[in-house]
């Protein structure tokens, strides 16, 4: 039975959140993924209301500033005044990587500890969450840094589909994780190889038998296959409708190239390239739609792989937002959750 805090306003405020015995002294994290249109958003924000939360955005594109629409970037109105972190904090032409995102998410989590609040990783980009919830060390400073940059040649000579084959000869194991249009994590692979003499898979499988520094819970969020690419083909419409190409001509004409990694998210490239006069829209809004559709499949193959997760599928609570929040609480109360005073 879930304890109560006699500081806290209701019952499922500053919870610690877990079914491992030896995770109770642990400092809590509630983790609510899920692919790409399944419906992340309203979802975490109510929850993060009923448990005293603040959300950290484990999504590699809104990170950026002004690039809102293609991310379907989280808005004020829709925070609804939840905090959240590592949202609109960087120039698109600036870098952003794991390292990056790792340490920034620590620093939120501190802070959202400082508040006395529990911190609530939200996004779809899988890499990154893992790397916090593992303290996961994907730092190679001895990198030779010719080794990246040869890469980085070859995706601009040859495109980074050659990149890809490289990888999936190399490590087949790591292409099925990656996107194959994500340059910067098949360089990251690669680069990782030749420096080490390991594969990243491997380096990954060893990195998550790690035990991980907090009290969490993870979340996975699921719809039916069918619906789910709906959802999908729907939100691209809507991103268009809602201004997507006017969005990337003004990232292009602000001076952003289209080379750049931020450019390269699902819904920029497509329509950077359209205006290059290498699609028609139409065929564009295609492509965007069908690679997303690849995209939310390779992302619910990564957290099938995951330990320790609770897929929570909307069919089984009627598509309810208000039941599918009880329900990750109920389920926080069922594995033994225990409350905190910070």
């Amino acid at each position: 039975m879930l304890s109560e805090n006699k500081n806290n306003q209701t019952g499922n405020e500053n919870v610690i959140l877990s079914n491992r015995q030896d995770t109770i002294e642990k400092p809590p994290l509630v983790i609510l993924t899920g692919p790409t249109g399944v419906g992340k958003t309203e979802l975490s924000i109510q929850f993060a209301k009923k448990i005293n939360g603040e959300i950290i955005s484990a999504d590699s594109i809104q990170v950026y500033q002004y690039m809102d629409i293609g991310s379907a970037k989280v808005t004020k109105e829709e925070m609804d005044g939840v905090k959240h972190y590592l949202v609109d904090i960087i120039q698109p032409d600036e870098e952003f990587n794991i390292f990056c995102f790792s340490n920034l998410a620590k620093q939120a989590i501190a802070e959202i500890y400082s508040h006395g609040k529990i911190p609530i990783i939200v996004g779809g980009t899988g890499f990154y969450i893992q790397s916090v919830l593992y303290d996961i060390d994907f730092n190679t400073e001895d990198n030779d840094k010719s080794i990246r940059q040869k890469y980085e040649k070859l995706a601009l000579e040859n495109g980074t589909s050659y990149l890809y084959e490289l990888l999936k000869k190399t490590d087949p194991e790591s292409a099925e994780v990656i996107h194959e249009n994500n340059t910067k994590r098949i360089i990251r692979a690669l680069e990782y190889y030749e420096n080490t003499g390991e594969l990243m898979s491997v380096h990954n499988k060893r990195e998550r038998k790690k035990s991980s520094p907090y009290n969490y819970q993870y979340f996975v969020l699921n719809r039916d296959r069918k619906v789910l690419y709906e959802r999908i083909d729907k939100r691209v419409d809507m991103m268009v409708n809602n201004g997507l190409v006017d969005e990337v001509n003004k990232l292009l004409n602000m001076g952003y190239s289209r080379n750049l990694v931020s450019m390269q998210g699902l819904g920029y490239k497509e329509i950077a390239a359209y205006l290059d006069g290498e699609y028609a829209l139409d065929e564009a809004v295609e492509i965007i739609k069908r690679d997303t559709r690849h995209f939310a499949k390779r992302q619910l193959t990564w957290f099938r792989r995951e330990k320790d997760v609770t897929f929570m599928n909307y069919e089984d609570y009627s598509n309810d937002i208000n039941k599918m929040c009880e329900a990750l609480i109920n389920i926080c109360e069922n594995r033994n959750v225990k409350c905190m005073t910070f």
